[in-house]
């Protein structure tokens, strides 16, 4: 049970943004539950803002980010207003709530989180189970989606599908589905096929299903969930796509009639994750939304989503990508192994301890010249560096440098004075440090300057 006196909240007072972090960073220690019963009735308690709303459902393993960032920029070019919910963030705690690329005001966050505290205040009185962190900020994007007026909500799923709080949603679009492959094991099942089933549970009757390119067994189980709710399944057909360029500053390709298209997410696995989006996009279109092809253009041109093979820095090549699990580490490695032939790697590696880390670490390990390993802000998650060390050490070549670091800035700093010009630094792992990682950079490359 949560006390909410212990956690900063004013009763009717509208709270600052800092006490209202304070205090869901207190719910967060309770921890996380799925199953909507408690979402249930807490957006009944605040009316339901979800029910005025209109959603593209995102779920998958890797990729649910940049297809939710490809379409909503699209959407938001062809004249609509788009709401955008997404976890996990890298720069900043508001990026996770959005309207056309633009984060929540810290003021107007603290003021949606004093009604959703109220709310739970009324939950508690009635001896009701209080709902989790999530559940709350979930909350509190549907309430701002709706004060802001938005047509669409591009919704990417928090962990899993049927049981997770975003899928208390009733009136779905399109579910879209990413590459599904095995992550979470024991909490969403302990095969590909539980897992798939447990994500195939975003769809909804009514409407329509837009599928990446799956192992077979998902793509059946997928196919076999919208078969029986009568809804129209759509294959992105990542054969299609034509590669006409590609480097580390994104690539040029064509799509069914789509015509060299730019994408500045770099990275093998973008292709696609783009072809997703542009199927959800024609979708879109066949549903009535006027999206024009020089929106779709503009849109993939101005995406940003940080994290994900981003270059921050050319003196030496600095990329950062959250590659955290096994699929998304193999394809890291086949992108290195593409634009980067005979480069040599300088890693900087944090993971969390629930996380494949020692398939991680046999994927990547082999094209390191040498290894920083850092500890995660989450301090409860996190996989200790010097037990990461140890993994590394058991897949990297023999005798090259591996070092535990006390801290990310001491990695990036001894990363960057190693690295020759010709050398290549990639920082990967979580998606949770990789913003300290950006701003330690920032403030280490300043320096050198002054």
């Amino acid at each position: 049970m949560i006390n909410t006196d212990e956690n900063t909240m004013k009763g009717n007072e509208n709270v600052t943004y800092k006490e209202a972090r304070v205090y869901l960073d207190g719910v967060s220690k309770y921890g996380s539950v799925l199953g909507l019963g408690t979402i249930h009735k807490l957006l009944c308690e605040l009316n339901n803002p979800q029910k005025d709303l209109k959603f593209i459902h995102i779920a998958g393993t890797n990729g649910k980010g940049s297809v939710l960032a490809y379409t909503s920029t699209i959407l938001s070019k062809a004249g609509y207003r788009v709401g955008r919910y997404l976890s996990p963030t890298v720069v900043s705690y508001l990026e996770r709530i959005q309207v056309d690329g633009q984060w929540i005001p810290e003021d107007v966050f603290a003021t949606l989180t004093t009604m959703v505290q109220e709310a739970i205040a009324r939950m508690e009185a009635a001896g009701e189970t209080l709902p989790t962190v999530f559940e709350i900020e979930t909350a509190i994007a549907f309430l701002y989606f709706k004060e802001q007026g938005c047509d669409l909500v591009v919704l990417e799923c928090g962990l899993g599908g049927s049981t997770d709080a975003t899928n208390i949603i009733e009136n779905t679009l399109l579910s879209v589905f990413t590459s599904i492959s095995r992550d979470h094991l024991g909490i969403l099942g302990n095969t590909l096929e539980e897992i798939a089933a447990v994500k195939s549970g975003i769809i909804k009757p009514g409407c329509r299903v837009v599928s990446g390119t799956q192992p077979k067994k998902v793509l059946q189980i997928l196919k076999q969930r919208a078969e029986a709710l009568r809804c129209p399944f759509i294959c992105a057909d990542e054969k299609q796509a034509l590669l006409l360029k590609e480097d580390y500053d994104g690539q040029l390709l064509s799509y069914k009639g789509i015509e060299k298209v730019y994408c500045p997410l770099a990275g093998r696995h973008q292709i696609g994750n783009v072809v997703t989006a542009l199927e959800t996009v024609f979708t879109l279109r066949a549903l009535g939304y006027h999206i024009t092809d020089d929106a779709l253009r503009q849109g993939l041109k101005e995406t940003v989503w940080l994290g994900r093979f981003t270059c921050i820095g050319t003196n030496p090549l600095f990329i950062i990508d959250g590659a955290h699990n096994e699929d998304a580490a193999r394809r890291l490695r086949e992108t290195l192994e593409v634009y980067f032939p005979e480069k040599q790697f300088i890693y900087i590696v944090g993971v969390f301890r629930d996380k494949e880390y020692e398939e991680i670490a046999k994927i990547m390990g082999p094209l390191a010249k040498s290894v920083y390993t850092v500890k995660l802000p989450d301090s409860a998650r996190t996989l200790p560096a010097s037990e990461l060390a140890k993994v590394m050490r058991r897949h990297c070549k023999n005798g090259i440098s591996i070092q535990a670091e006390d801290s990310i800035k001491m990695a990036v700093k001894n990363a960057l004075t190693e690295a020759k010009e010709t050398d290549i630094l990639l920082s990967f792992g979580s998606l949770s440090y990789l913003g300290q990682v950006m701003s330690d950079f920032e403030l280490l490359s300043a320096s050198s300057m002054a």
